[in-house]
């Protein structure tokens, strides 16, 4: 994809929260695929074959008085990305066990230390749902598991899981340059057992899963819910992110028509990455 070309919007946010957070989510639905968070705001980048002048119509937050949000717009081609990133991209630490970091950053002294190069890729830590979705798997045992990463990103989730033993992990995404930017962070960090596939829940038949990884949007979710449902096994486990904490009752109840259970839920910034069991 060397030719491909991103329109970059720089954001500038005041106050930061939380309207950075309700910008990424309305961004995400209007089409926007990566972003990068710092201190004035967001820089939010679309592939220009899917942006149109008309691309922020939907994006109410931009006419909400109560904040203020101005933006400048370019052309960026992808090639230019890395500088981009590596100019933002600071380690990230969840709790004392495991750091996410970019391979020009010095080695950590931690169980888990994640080396990848996010590209155009979603998932570097940084955001409060990727953090959370750490978080659960650092809490929970991957032993011997077989896991399923859905919307995996860069394939940051999936290698965690995979250095917590899990026999397996299936990642899946359906945006192309995540599915070749996972494929390279799972060779950079000798997770090579790890199955990359292009694509959505239609790439799921017959699969049976132990646990299952899922942060992407709460429309996709409930949409895929009832899949994810046959997907698990017998004491099965359901993480799930990309939304607010006012969507829990939504997001559960239908949960609940597949016989998942709401056990417990992190929050960050009104974002919240929930677990389910049957």
């Amino acid at each position: 994809m060397p030719n491909t070309v991103y329109v970059e919007y720089n954001f500038e946010v005041n106050p930061l929260q939380p309207a950075s957070d309700i910008l990424i989510a309305e961004l995400g639905e209007a089409g926007f695929e990566s972003f990068v968070e710092n201190d004035e705001g967001i820089v939010a980048y679309i592939q220009k074959k899917d942006w149109s002048d008309k691309i922020l119509e939907s994006v109410n937050i931009l006419e909400n008085e109560i904040f203020k949000i101005s933006f400048e717009v370019k052309e960026i081609k992808q090639e230019n990305w890395n500088a981009t990133w590596e100019s933002n991209f600071n380690p990230i630490q969840v709790n004392d066990q495991c750091v996410v970091r970019a391979p020009f950053h010095e080695n950590p002294n931690v169980e888990f230390d994640i080396v990848i190069e996010p590209k155009m890729s979603f998932g570097t830590g940084h955001h409060e749902t990727t953090h959370m979705m750490l978080e659960h798997i650092l809490s929970h045992d991957f032993e011997g598991k077989s896991v399923l990463d859905m919307g995996s990103g860069t394939g940051v989730l999936a290698i965690l899981a995979a250095k917590k033993g899990a026999k397996s992990v299936d990642a899946i995404d359906i945006d192309n340059w995540c599915f070749l930017n996972a494929k390279e962070n799972i060779i950079r960090n000798n997770c090579e057992h790890i199955n990359v596939c292009e694509g959505d829940v239609n790439l799921l038949k017959d699969q049976q899963y132990d646990i299952i990884i899922a942060n992407i949007n709460r429309n996709i979710l409930l949409a895929d819910i009832p899949v994810y449902g046959k997907c698990l096994g017998p004491n099965g486990i359901l993480f799930l992110s990309g939304f607010y904490e006012e969507d829990i009752p939504m997001i559960s109840s239908k949960c609940n028509e597949v016989e998942l259970k709401f056990e417990k839920n992190l929050k960050k910034n009104n974002w919240v990455a929930v677990k389910y069991v049957f």
